[in-house]
Parts: C-alpha cells; structure tokens; sequence
C-alpha cells in the first residue's frame, strides 16, 4: 500500500478524490484526504501534526486560496495559502509532492494553446501567489507540478454551478465571449492525480481538459445540457469588468504528460453531463426536502 496524504479535502478536486477513493483502480493507495480543520497548509506545526500521523509516502496539495478577485484586495491571505503553505508541504523532500498549478500563471496573449516552455507572466495576484508555489514546491526534489485551467464540479463555487443557478429564475444572461480556455473536471482530475501516484515524474507539466472553449459557448452547452431555456448573450471582457485581470487565452497542450504517462484528460463535452446531472439532481433534492 502507498500512503497518501490529501490536503484541501474541502475543495473541488480534494472532494473528488474522496468521491473515489473506493475505486477498484486505487486499492493499492492509502488515503486520507484531510480538510483545513484537520490540516491546515498554513500552519507549520498543523503541517507537522498530520506527516508524524500519517507518514506519508506521497502528498498531493488540493488546497488553494482560488478566490481570483479577493486577492486583489487581500494578497496576504493568497500568499500565506498559495506560497506559503506550499513551501511548508514541499520541506518534507523525503516525501514526494505533487501540486496543483494554475493557467493564471500566463498573461494570455498567446495566440496559441500555452506549453511547459512557455514564459510565465501572471496579470494578478492569484496568478503570482500560485506562480510563487510553483516555485516553493520547485524545492521538494520529486514534486510534480500540474498546471490545470477552468476547474469545475459538483462541489464547492464554480461557472457551471453558478449558471445553473442563474439558468433556474433567468431567462437572458450576458457571458464573456473573449475569453478562451480548457474547461476541466475536477473528477477528471482526480483520477488522474491518483493514476499519478505510481509514476515516478518530476517537474512541471500542464493538466487540462482537451477541448477549447469560450465562456459565452461553454454557458451555452451547459445550459442546452441541463435542458434550459436560456438565451445567452455574448459580450466583452471590458464590459464586465472584474477587480481580477483574466486571461484572453488560457488553452493548456497536455500533450507533453500524455506521452509521458498516457494520461490525458476528456474534452469537456464528455464530462460536462455528470457535473450537471449532479447539481440538477443535489437542487431536486434539496427542493424535496
């Protein structure tokens, strides 16, 4: 058995792994996916407290300040998770350490899909925070790095939820269409983090779903998936303005991790339907009780 500790069990991805840890295909792994009650990254002896517990042979790090626009206004908090708490993590090198990344690490100006080799150059402070733990994990000899983009689930605060929700009193609703990126799953990529685990891969790597979209084409699908009658208008990113400066592209080609592993994740077309089948059925349930 591998043991492997969880952090940012609370989280949209860290929830998914617990969703399948029972798997078949994960039986060989021992896993304890941990929320911030139980380890919180920012505090070095909470850090401690779980490794002499648990004495992980590997940790992957799901928790993450991804509140974009309050880090505009509270860098610190971002800090203290997104770089701070990864350092933390990654001063146990006898312990390997995979991280999650983010797209927000690039300006966007690339006018196509963005590569490991790609110059970083974030627009604002959550993509510096996370550029930042890029590097605090950089320290750990055996961490991989995976850089993923658009994250979405049942779980927690993300654009197909947030849809849903509009889709459920609205009839109009305006959505960005300058704005380009790899809609990914979180149960997507919690497979493949826990697939990962018994590959011997350092460095960095990009980790995203492998179908490209815009915001204003990704509400449509989502709304045209869950049977709405929704008219979603296009519009630009300087008519809704955000404290936060976003990516125009934030395509990632995970093609380089595929040929080393194999493992890429789905285009969201084929993922998109158990988010919504999820939340539609969670909002049912909820209407019921």
């Amino acid at each position: 058995m591998t043991s492997v500790l969880v952090t940012g069990g609370d989280g949209q991805v860290g929830r998914s792994i617990l969703d399948i840890a029972d798997d078949h295909r994960f039986r060989h792994l021992s896993l304890a996916v941990l929320g911030r009650r139980e380890c919180d990254i920012t505090d070095q002896k909470s850090v401690a407290a779980a490794i002499e517990a648990l004495d992980p042979a590997v940790i992957i790090n799901a928790a993450g300040y991804t509140a974009v626009d309050s880090a505009e206004s509270d860098p610190e908090a971002a800090m203290r998770v997104n770089r701070d708490g990864v350092a933390h993590l990654a001063a146990y090198d006898d312990r390997r350490l995979i991280q999650l990344s983010t797209d927000y690490v690039f300006d966007g100006t690339k006018s196509s899909w963005y590569t490991e080799s790609d110059p970083v150059a974030p627009l604002g402070v959550y993509g510096e925070t996370k550029w930042l733990g890029e590097q605090a994990a950089s320290t750990n000899p055996r961490h991989l790095t995976l850089r993923t983009s658009w994250v979405y689930a049942a779980h927690g605060t993300n654009f197909v939820k947030t849809m849903l929700q509009l889709g459920a009193h609205r009839r109009h609703v305006q959505v960005v269409d300058d704005q380009t990126g790899c809609p990914t799953s979180a149960h997507d990529i919690a497979v493949a983090l826990l697939q990962l685990v018994d590959y011997d891969l350092k460095g960095v790597f990009h980790l995203a779903g492998s179908e490209d979209v815009t915001w204003c084409e990704f509400a449509t699908a989502i709304f045209n998936t869950a049977q709405l009658d929704v008219v979603v208008e296009p519009t630009t990113t300087a008519n809704y303005s955000t404290p936060a400066p976003r990516p125009e592209n934030s395509r990632l080609d995970s093609s380089t991790l595929a040929a080393a592993t194999g493992i890429r994740l789905p285009g969201w077309r084929s993922s998109l339907p158990r988010v919504v089948d999820a939340l539609q059925h969670s909002a049912h349930t909820r209407t019921r009780s």
